[in-house]
């Protein structure tokens, strides 16, 4: 994290400010001071340029209003955003509340209770209530509208401190004696808040601030410490609840005035002045800190006294009371995020969810991808992936092949750029650095660091291959300590024991290329190993802590940023003499800049390198700056004279929707020259300046420009010294066409104006290389449309291939309509199958069943569709058309349309389906589904089995005794069967007749065969028998009861 001054605002007459805030909602700054000084300022920046955006656009003052109506020096001032209110008060215990009215400031409220002075206010986090302490004791809770909740006095009590809890239920206190109470928010005591911050201290303390973040924008972490306490002896210490017995302890060893948390209660500043070690006055100071109290950084500000801070809505400004002055600091937040293969990788908070949003953005389709991730720690990204360092989950039960690293407590995950995790590895050490390269990821704590050689089957050369598989058979993960001197041979081991040996000089910072790997401590000392075998090559020295370390392309020269924005540049191979005489390896180049928070080297040029200073970015060839470019983008990539920058301040702002303006692409001064001289000089000219400065990207540009004019001979020589092939090939084409509007077509396809192309060859009268060229393109719509323009022998079958490209273009986006009408005219048979069958238009499908030749090849196919839709008739005519009566048959069998099956059977004499039948029914039997059997038997035409087992049924029935009008039906209905059964057997015997017989004959067969049968069985002959016993039966009871004795007897009778 970096920062540096950026503003100075004057205060009229030289007035003493004593306090300031910063409205984080609508950016409305208040500072009070002395003689009744009141101003809200408004800074607002004025810029229609996309690249001037954030921090690098100018800003200006929109509102300077003095606000009158304090006579005392105005001592506290708060703002209630949610409503719009300011709340200020002054020596003399007045207090007004200021209201917002056609873009001024207002006095609204005032109260004033002449007994004492207000020490501090404070508004709830919903902007409902306002609690007020006066140094005598008194508190007093009103709501935002005026009204008084409640009062009481805290006898014998000097306040000077409120806060509220996130919640509105818990009221903290700090008393002028350095105690902190805890009171409900009814004003009813709780507790004495424990203060291990202050333990073995002596002397009179006071409070300086007391800060409780209300999480707002989410949390950094799952329960992460946001209640901030602060002593005017530096002392520090940050809880996660009022009563946290274990809160997270800073001593800032400095004169502490004011503390206050930015937006996302991720950083604390700590404002107030230190002891210088050179002179004799103090130095104002701000130390910045994470919620677990790591020091991120110090910011020196001129002038005498400080006496308050304010952070900016955003985070990206503080705004600090000195003396007579409001200077302003630009913040350069330590964002998590990475760039790979165009893809921004970035992840923020969310109020409603606990765990890290991280978006990948791919710029170039400008589509994201989101995932959740618990305790993020770092992003790191190298090619076309990234590593997410988090904490790894308690309940995570770990895969097998990770026991050897049981209980570890942080996971790398490597991912691709859209986000989809490839490669999890648990380790058990704390991944505060993480740098990685083409083949390795390297992990460090402040003790020790890891090596892994990941897996990616991926764009290796022969050579990066060879080297991966010689040292992968050596093991793939290692660790060393920073204090070990490995040789580069097999010594390193995973022995995760060397991360728990301190070190007397931590690491502070590292980084490493396909060949080194570099590794900063805090001292100075810079250790370089060599990669993939980790060998200790060489110590050097600095005299400076690194913060970020860069090597660039061939690995010669390092550049090193320290914790204060300094940045210095090493060189690795340098050999000198010092100042004893001896010789030595590695030189410290002359160049230093100051306040860089950000700096990239170019990817194919050593000596080129582009970084961020304040907000101004500037490119250095050979350590010579060019110009610089006004813009606050963090430098995603520099390669082809080209930088990309992300402007990430403006995409966290709204990050779930990030836009295509915050991808800036800046142009280097060699690239602009060459074009221009090429635009407004000529190619000679341009040739000239770029023998004398050569660049893969400028001989392109060149061979490019060569081209537009037809130049062929420079072109040819440019693409030589670029090596594209591709372009000496088409160059080569190009010399071997007559017509010279032939080459103009040909060179505008080239550079992608392909209406321009076409147009050039219609005009020619070519239509036919017009078409090769949207054929190429794949634009079949324009295809179809030129072909419908004229006509050709061959333009049959390619207006049929176009009819049909288009018909898949519309069944990928499932628009089945309109697909349907160009396969009809691509006579597309199989996708058209496909396309009713999607559409359920089975009637089309039935006709394109029809129109397909016997044996088609598609015929099973739709088969099958009509099976799965249910359609047995059009199945069982679709599978006999391409002769499979079998799969008609068992489709049949799968539809439960028995009958049909039983006569496809007999016509195509297949004899299994009786078998197929009978174990059928055996199992419904089994499973004592008579009715089902018998319905199952009716329907294959077997009447005789399913009377059998009718009347068996019927019988039972009799047997139950169960109403008498069921059973009369059971015997009527398995009568009917032996009726449908004799019918059937005569009509059997009639078609077994053939010639000359007489009808009466084969009837009489028919009866002779039924005859034989009927010996068996009792009930062929009776059939009716039953059903007429019941019938009579049940008549005779009827006529009983209805008092006709004489009837019901003769019914009765034999």
């Amino acid at each position: 994290m970096f920062f540096y001054l950026s503003k100075k605002i004057a205060i009229p007459n030289n007035v003493k400010l004593k306090c300031i805030s910063w409205n984080k909602d609508q950016g409305f700054i208040a500072c009070g001071g002395e003689d009744g000084l009141l101003k809200v300022l408004k800074l607002e920046t004025q810029t229609d340029d996309a690249k001037l955006r954030g921090l690098a656009a100018p800003s200006n003052l929109s509102m300077n209003q003095t606000l009158e109506g304090h006579s005392g020096s105005v001592q506290v001032v708060t703002w209630n955003e949610q409503y719009q209110k300011l709340t200020t008060s002054d020596q003399n215990g007045l207090i007004i509340v200021w209201m917002l009215y056609k873009g001024s400031w207002y006095e609204e409220m005032i109260n004033n209770r002449n007994k004492s002075v207000v020490r501090s206010m404070s508004w709830n986090a919903d902007g409902q209530k306002i609690c007020i302490v006066y140094e005598d004791g008194a508190v007093i809770v009103g709501s935002v509208d005026g009204n008084r909740i409640w009062g009481k006095d805290l006898k014998g009590i000097q306040l000077c401190h409120v806060a509220w809890s996130a919640d509105s239920k818990i009221l903290l206190f700090g008393m002028a004696n350095g105690e902190i109470h805890i009171y409900d928010n009814q004003g009813n005591f709780i507790m004495k808040m424990k203060l291990n911050c202050l333990v073995n201290v002596t002397g009179a303390i006071s409070i300086a601030g007391i800060h409780w973040y209300h999480g707002t924008e989410g949390y950094v972490e799952l329960h992460c410490p946001c209640l901030a306490i602060c002593f005017d002896n530096g002392r520090c210490q940050i809880m996660r609840h009022e009563n946290d017995q274990n809160p997270v302890l800073i001593d800032s060893g400095m004169y502490v005035v004011s503390i206050q948390w930015n937006h996302t209660g991720s950083v604390l500043a700590v404002a107030g002045s230190q002891k210088a070690i050179t002179q004799d006055k103090d130095v104002n100071t701000v130390q910045f800190y994470t919620p677990f109290g790591e020091h991120l950084g110090t910011l020196k500000i001129p002038g005498k006294q400080m006496s308050a801070l304010s952070w900016e809505g955003g985070g990206l400004k503080i705004a600090l009371a000195v003396d007579s002055f409001i200077y302003f600091a630009n913040i350069r937040p330590d964002y998590k995020w990475g760039y790979c293969s165009n893809t921004v990788v970035y992840a923020y908070t969310r109020p409603d969810r606990p765990e890290y949003c991280v978006i990948f953005w791919d710029t170039k389709n400008n589509e994201k991808y989101v995932k959740y991730v618990k305790s993020l720690i770092s992003i790191t990204t190298c090619g076309d992936f990234c590593i997410l360092a988090t904490k790894a989950d308690e309940n995570h039960p770990q895969e097998e092949n990770e026991m050897e690293t049981f209980g570890a407590t942080f996971v790398l995950v490597l991912c691709n750029s859209i986000g989809t995790p490839l490669d999890p590895k648990y380790i058990d050490l704390v991944p505060l650095f993480v740098t990685m390269t083409k083949t390795h990821v390297i992990a460090a704590s402040k003790e020790a660091f890891y090596t892994w050689q990941y897996r990616v089957a991926k764009k290796l050369t022969a050579l990066e291959i060879n080297q991966i598989t010689r040292s992968r058979k050596e093991g793939r993960e290692r660790i060393y300590h920073v204090d070990d001197t490995p040789s580069g041979s097999v010594d390193g081991v995973l022995d995760y024991s060397k991360a728990i040996q301190g070190t007397r000089d931590p690491i502070c910072a590292i980084t490493a290329s396909d060949k080194t790997l570099i590794v900063s401590r805090e001292s100075g000392t810079i250790q370089r190993y060599s990669l993939p075998n980790v060998g200790l090559i060489q110590k050097y020295s600095l005299n400076c802590r690194a913060y970020q370390l860069s090597l660039n392309c061939n690995s010669s020269r390092l550049a090193i940023i320290d914790i204060s924005g300094v940045l210095t540049f090493f060189d690795l191979d340098a050999r000198v003499t010092d100042s004893t005489g001896q010789q030595v390896i590695g030189e410290l180049l002359k160049l230093e800049r100051k306040d860089v928070w950000d700096m990239k080297w170019a990817k194919d040029n050593p000596d080129l390198f582009a970084m961020m200073e304040k907000t101004r970015m500037y490119v250095f060839r050979n350590l010579d700056p060019e110009e610089p470019i006004q813009t606050s983008g963090y430098i995603c990539n520099f390669e082809d004279l080209e930088i990309k920058s992300v402007l990430l301040d403006e995409i966290l702002k709204n990050p779930e929707y990030p836009n295509k303006d915050y991808i800036i692409n800046f142009e280097i001064r060699s690239l602009r020259d060459s074009r221009a001289l090429i635009e407004k000089v000529g190619i000679e000219d341009a040739s000239q300046f770029i023998e004398d400065n050569p660049h893969p990207r400028l001989w392109r540009l060149l061979a490019e420009a060569g081209l537009q004019k037809l130049d062929l001979h420079t072109a040819e020589q440019a693409f030589v010294r670029c090596k594209d092939y591709q372009g000496i090939k088409f160059v080569k084409r190009l010399g071997n066409l007559q017509s010279e509007s032939m080459k103009q077509a040909e060179v505008a396809a080239y550079f992608g104006r392909f209406e321009e192309a076409e147009r050039m060859y219609l005009d020619m009268d070519r239509r036919d290389l017009a078409i090769g060229l949207r054929l190429k393109l794949g634009d079949w719509f324009r295809v179809l449309q030129l072909l419908k323009t004229g006509s050709g022998d061959a333009d049959d079958s390619l207006l049929e291939q176009a009819h049909n490209a288009i018909g898949d273009y519309f069944a990928d986006r499932q628009k089945w309509l309109n697909a349907v009408q160009y396969y009809v005219q691509g006579r597309n048979q199989e996708r058209l199958a496909e396309c009713y069958y999607m559409l359920e238009d089975y009637e089309g499908l039935e006709n394109l069943a029809n129109s397909l030749p016997e044996n088609h090849k598609l015929l099973p196919e739709i088969a099958q569709m009509f099976v799965r839709a249910g359609m047995c008739e059009q199945a069982v005519t679709a599978f006999l058309k391409c002769n499979q009566p079998k799969a008609a048959v068992d489709t049949c069998v799968h539809l439960n349309r028995w009958n049909k099956a039983v006569e496809l059977a007999k016509s195509h004499n297949m004899k299994e389906i009786g078998s197929l039948l009978a174990r059928y029914a055996s199992h419904l039997l089994e499973k004592n589904k008579i009715l089902d059997a018998i319905e199952l038997y009716w329907k294959a035409s077997y009447f005789y089995d399913a009377a059998k087992l009718m009347f068996k049924i019927a019988d039972e029935e009799a047997k139950k005794r169960t109403k008498p009008l069921r059973v009369k039906k059971l015997y009527v209905l398995s009568a009917l069967l032996i009726e449908q059964y004799h019918e059937q057997m005569k009509n059997a015997q009639r078609g077994k007749v053939k010639g000359k017989s007489s009808e009466a004959s084969s009837a009489l067969a028919g009866l002779l065969e039924e005859e034989v049968l009927s010996t068996t069985s009792r009930f062929t002959d009776n059939a009716w028998r039953g059903a007429e016993a019941y019938h009579f039966f049940i008549l005779a009871q009827r006529q009983l009861y209805e008092g006709y004795v004489d009837s019901a007897l003769k019914t009765d009778g034999p």
